[in-house]
């Protein structure tokens, strides 16, 4: 268990140069492979799953719309790779073990995604708890969010109340016990 855990460490070191030499959304596609998410570029309805499979290409056309991290390892400390991604409308953090508060805190606090994330799905990550939740208001730009299975909400009105008033837009989906 040890070892697996360092491993996905390893995975989500953030390699700056790399950023520098690639761009951030080439980047940030290698990160996310490498930790078992997916990525769907500008323009393409198809998900890329295959580290191999990257497209290449002129440096910077390949821009990040969407991610799905389903069972993926991202944890914090490879979140740096999310601040160069303008695009990004669409994420889905479902059974992520390592997503946590400071996860969504960091999140709501990268400029970029303040502007153009739009759809957020956070779904049976068992570290989330309230003030992760409330750490989204920065979102600001955020339409929908869906909030399924986190044992770890537990004043959910107030919670939910005050994500509300922070984001009179957003439309809220619950499915929690």
């Amino acid at each position: 268990r040890a070892f697996w855990g360092w491993l996905n460490a390893v995975f989500n070191k953030v390699d700056h140069e790399r950023i520098r030499a690639v761009g951030p959304d080439r980047a940030a596609s290698e990160w996310l492979l490498r930790c078992g998410a997916l990525v769907r570029y500008q323009g393409s309805p198809k998900w890329q799953q295959d580290y191999n499979g990257l497209p290449t290409g002129p440096l910077g056309k390949y821009k990040i719309e969407a991610i799905n991290a389903t069972d993926s390892c991202i944890m914090y400390r490879g979140f740096d790779y999310l601040d160069g991604l303008e695009h990004v409308t669409d994420i889905k953090l479902e059974k992520c073990m390592y997503i946590q508060d400071e996860c969504l805190q960091r999140l709501s606090e990268t400029n970029n995604l303040q502007k153009s994330l739009q759809q957020l799905k956070i779904i049976s990550c068992g570290n989330v708890t309230d003030k992760g939740i409330l750490a989204l208001h920065k979102l600001t730009n955020l339409e929908y969010l869906y909030l399924s299975d986190l044992p770890g909400i537990r004043e959910k009105e107030t919670t939910f109340r005050v994500l509300q008033q922070a984001l009179p837009n957003l439309e809220l989906e619950l499915d929690l016990e």
